[in-house]
C-alpha cells in the first residue's frame, strides 16, 4: 500500500472491537514497568481483562486513565508506562465513548503517548510523526524487539486517531505507516502478540474491495493465521473476520459460520473475557442484520 493510496474512496473504518485486542498487550506493557507502579498497573489491567461486565469497565475506566496520567508524569521516560497509557486511551475512546469530539480528543492523547513511547524505547525513533514516508519506513526497519510493545501502541494509537478523524482525508494517509509498523512487528513481536498483529493486518487489507486497491484475500490469510495463533479463543478475530472480509466479498456462508462460532464459544478466558463478551454482543448484532446486508 502506498501512502497516497490509503485515501481512496470506499475505505471502511476498522470496528472499535478490534481495538480491544490491544488489551493483552496493555497488561504485558504494564508488567514491564519499574517501581511500585508495576503492581498497580498490572493488577488493574488484569482486572479489566477478566471483567465480564463491560458497563462496569465503561464506568470505571476514566479513573484508571487519570491514574495512568499520574504514573506517566512520575515516569515520563518509561516506554512501558507510556505504551500502557496509549493503549487504554485508544480502547476507551473507541469502545466506550459515543461523543465524536471527545473520542477524537482521547484518541489524540493515545497517539501522543504512543509516539513518546516509541521515542523512549529507541531514541532513533524520536520525531517519528514528522518523518517523510520513506524515512519513516527506514527508521521502523531499524528498530528491534525492545521497541515492539511501543510500536504496537503506535499502531493502536494511530488507528484510533484515524478512526476518530476519518472525515479528514489527510488522516487516512497514515494507514500505510500503520501497515508498515505491523509488518515489521511480524518479525520482532513476542510470539504471544502475533495473533493481534495478524488480526490488524487482516483488517487493514480488508478495508477496501480489490477494485479500490484493497487486498481482501491477503486479509483472509492474516485472519486465518490470527485464528490459528489464538486457538479460536479470541472471539474478536471471528467477528472482525466476518465483518471485514466475509461482508466485503459477500460470503454469507463464511459470515454466519464465524459469527455462530463466536456465539457458541465461552466468553470466559484468562485475559480475554472482557472483549469476548463484547465480541458476542457484536456477533449477535451482525448475525441479526445479515439478511439486510446480503
Amino acid at each position: 500500500m502506498t501512502e497516497a493510496a490509503a485515501a481512496g474512496a470506499g475505505w471502511r473504518r476498522p470496528g472499535p472491537l478490534a481495538l480491544l485486542a490491544l488489551l493483552p498487550v496493555l497488561a504485558g506493557c504494564a508488567s514491564l514497568a519499574s517501581s511500585a507502579a508495576t503492581g498497580f498497573a498490572a493488577n488493574l489491567s488484569t482486572a479489566i481483562l477478566d471483567q465480564d461486565d463491560p458497563q462496569l469497565v465503561r464506568d470505571g475506566a476514566p479513573a484508571y486513565l487519570l491514574a495512568l496520567d499520574g504514573l506517566v508524569a512520575g515516569s515520563p521516560d518509561s516506554p512501558a508506562m507510556l505504551a500502557t497509557a496509549a493503549n487504554l486511551y485508544a480502547a476507551y475512546a473507541l469502545a466506550f465513548v459515543d461523543d465524536g469530539e471527545r473520542a477524537a480528543r482521547l484518541a489524540s492523547r493515545s497517539r501522543d503517548y504512543s509516539l513518546r513511547a516509541v521515542c523512549a524505547a529507541d531514541r532513533r525513533a524520536c520525531g517519528l510523526g514528522a518523518l517523510s514516508y520513506d524515512d519513516f519506513v527506514d527508521t521502523i526497519g531499524r528498530l528491534g524487539p525492545r521497541a515492539a510493545n511501543a510500536l504496537f501502541s503506535y499502531a493502536i494509537g494511530s488507528l484510533a486517531w484515524i478512526r476518530t478523524h476519518s472525515e479528514d482525508w489527510n488522516a487516512l494517509t497514515d494507514l500505510p505507516r500503520v501497515e508498515c509498523v505491523l509488518e515489521h512487528l511480524l518479525t520482532i513481536a513476542a510470539p504471544e502478540d502475533l495473533g493481534s498483529v495478524n488480526l490488524y493486518l487482516g483488517i487493514l487489507n480488508s478495508l477496501r474491495p480489490p477494485a479500490l486497491g484493497g487486498n481482501p484475500e491477503l486479509g483472509r490469510a492474516y485472519f486465518e493465521t490470527a485464528l490459528a495463533l489464538t486457538g479460536g479463543r479470541d472471539l474478536s478475530v471471528h467477528v472482525e473476520f466476518a465483518r471485514g472480509y466475509a461482508r466485503l466479498v459477500y460470503d454469507r456462508e463464511l459470515h454466519d459460520h464465524l459469527l455462530r462460532q463466536a456465539l457458541e464459544a465461552p466468553a470466559d478466558a484468562p485475559g480475554l473475557t472482557l472483549f469476548n463478551t463484547l465480541a458476542k454482543q457484536q456477533a449477535a448484532e451482525l448475525l441479526a442484520t445479515g439478511d439486510e446486508y446480503f
